[in-house]
């Protein structure tokens, strides 16, 4: 059975022709538990009202006609949402391929309840082993680091054995010495690690996902450690631990914490491949070009006509007019996406991972939550033995 609900070909279909979504982020919510120092989203999106239910099934019938692979439902925090689960039923039924992003809110039942649907793949924010740098970043929230160590072992307990799940890392002063502990962590429990740097912008330029905090950007005298340890996590990857990013990509994250232009849109004019292979489903089902900035008219995704909204020549012009004028991001997706589909090396990466079969690493391992806490303790203090990658 392929990993994605769609199949190969559908995905094929956007890595050949580049004119239909591989990948929709779809933020359910401007809701979240948390306030994490790295993120403005929740106040960005506080202006729009949620979608029902129903406009969901809608836009999962819309995004499955422009050929569409997988969505990734986030937040805010997703699991605010108690329908949660029939979102994502909508999605399985249009053989849409759901990715739930979370901050280890989620508890039993909620899991359980996703889980049920056929979901088999998520991902949780783990900053840090040291629990004080983690509850820190997350906005001063005394039990976050607990509560996603709950939700981690909870999730190897109850998704299946050969789903997927990734430990999202942003990048700060704060936490950059932790970050090979982290995916040590990850080879631990069978999970992978994609790291993605804090963005620092300033009130005149705001972004959605960047944060006001000067705190969280690199001094020049912390540059060369920066890149010692991108170097090492590379190392780790290529024997075999779990790290799911690029060279490419890695190599960015450097250029983006130095405040140098990056390069993984050079082979597609120097903007991203929004809004061919993804864009944005805002909380109130509007289409956007990304997670920062939105389009000039309202194309809602659960409207009969979006599909040919989509391929419209003037929704493609006002989406250029956005990308040519961005200098970029490093969010983690959208330039995975595009890397994968046009650099091979990462592309093979990709197709082991999730469709070849046999060739697959994905294999959760249960731990209970107090085992967790242990071997993150070990792994920090330097007493554990590392597991063979």
């Amino acid at each position: 059975m392929s990993f994605f609900e769609g199949g190969v070909a559908r995905l094929a279909s956007s890595v050949i022709t580049k004119n239909t979504p591989a990948y929709v982020q779809f933020y359910v919510t401007s809701r979240c538990n948390l306030a994490c120092e790295q993120c403005n989203i929740i106040y960005a999106n506080a202006d729009q009202e949620e979608v029902s239910t129903e406009a969901c099934w809608d836009i999962a019938k819309n995004l499955a006609k422009i050929g569409t692979s997988v969505v990734l439902l986030t937040g805010g925090e997703p699991f605010m949402r108690k329908d949660l689960p029939e979102i994502c039923r909508a999605f399985m039924a249009h053989r849409i391929h759901p990715r739930i992003q979370t901050n280890g809110f989620a508890k039993r039942d909620q899991l359980e309840a996703v889980a049920a649907t056929g979901v088999r793949d998520v991902s949780v924010s783990l900053d840090s082993l040291r629990p004080a740098v983690q509850n820190r970043l997350n906005g001063g929230f005394d039990r976050s680091w607990d509560e996603a160590m709950n939700a981690i072992s909870l999730i190897n307990e109850i998704f299946p054995r050969d789903g997927f799940a990734a430990l999202g890392c942003v990048i700060t002063p704060r936490n950059l010495e932790d970050i090979p502990d982290v995916i040590r962590f990850a080879d631990e429990i069978g999970w992978w690690v994609s790291l993605v740097p804090a963005h620092v912008t300033v009130p005149a330029e705001p972004r959605n996902f960047s944060t006001f905090d000067p705190s969280l950007r690199f001094s020049r005298d912390q540059l060369p450690r920066v890149r010692e340890i991108l170097e090492q996590v590379k190392q780790m990857r290529n024997s075999g631990h779990n790290v799911y990013d690029s060279d490419e990509y890695l190599d960015d994250i450097y250029r983006k914490i130095c405040d140098e232009p990056i390069r993984w849109r050079r082979r597609n004019g120097g903007v991203c491949d929004s809004p061919n292979l993804y864009f944005v489903v805002q909380p109130n089902g509007d289409m956007a070009v990304c997670c920062d900035y939105r389009l000039p008219e309202s194309y809602p995704v659960m409207d009969p006509r979006f599909p040919a909204w989509f391929q419209s020549e003037r929704m493609r012009m006002q989406a250029h007019a956005v990308t040519s004028r961005c200098s970029g991001c490093m969010y983690g997706s959208f330039p995975e996406i595009s890397i994968s589909a046009r650099f091979f090396t990462p592309m093979l990466r990709r197709a082991r991972l999730f469709l070849f079969e046999g060739g697959s690493d994905r294999v959760l391992k249960p731990h209970s939550k107090q085992d967790l806490v242990r071997i993150a303790g070990e792994i920090v203090q330097g007493t554990r033995r590392e597991a063979a990658p």
